[in-house]
């Protein structure tokens, strides 16, 4: 499990947590599943796929993009997708640089902050409906 606030787990709540979790487990296989060895460095899809010129950065933005409309089915707000989507669009261009670009995935990460974000808001959400 990813160091990311927990959302209740009561109801609809659940059906909530386990959907953040598949898209967690997504964005960490895009962004942090393996580690190179001797260091904290962690690596995914994404920055491997970025080897392969232009079609790889486009690959991995495409499953990028599915993590935001997933996001949007789970009602975030306009301003969680923007800056969603321009984490993505980032990680895009920088990516299809290349060799400089798959360096970049290493460090930025942008699915993992993406989750983050919509588990953030998804956190507050909570707060706040329990306090109504």
């Amino acid at each position: 499990m990813a160091d990311y606030p927990s959302l209740s787990s009561t109801g609809a709540d659940r059906l909530t947590q386990e959907q953040i979790e598949e898209l967690d487990r997504l964005a960490r296989l895009l962004d942090s599943r393996w580690r190179i060895p001797g260091t904290s460095l962690r690596f995914g899809v994404d920055a491997l796929a970025g080897l392969i010129p232009g079609l790889g950065d486009a690959a991995t933005g495409v499953v990028s993009a599915y993590l935001v409309y997933r996001a949007s089915r789970l009602n975030a707000p306009r301003s969680v997708l923007a800056i969603m989507v321009g984490n993505i669009l980032l990680d895009t261009v920088i990516g299809a640089i290349p060799l400089a670009g798959s360096i970049f995935d290493v460090f930025f990460k942008a699915n993992n902050r993406n989750i983050r974000h919509l588990r953030r808001h998804l956190e507050r959400e909570a707060k706040r409906s329990k306090m109504r």
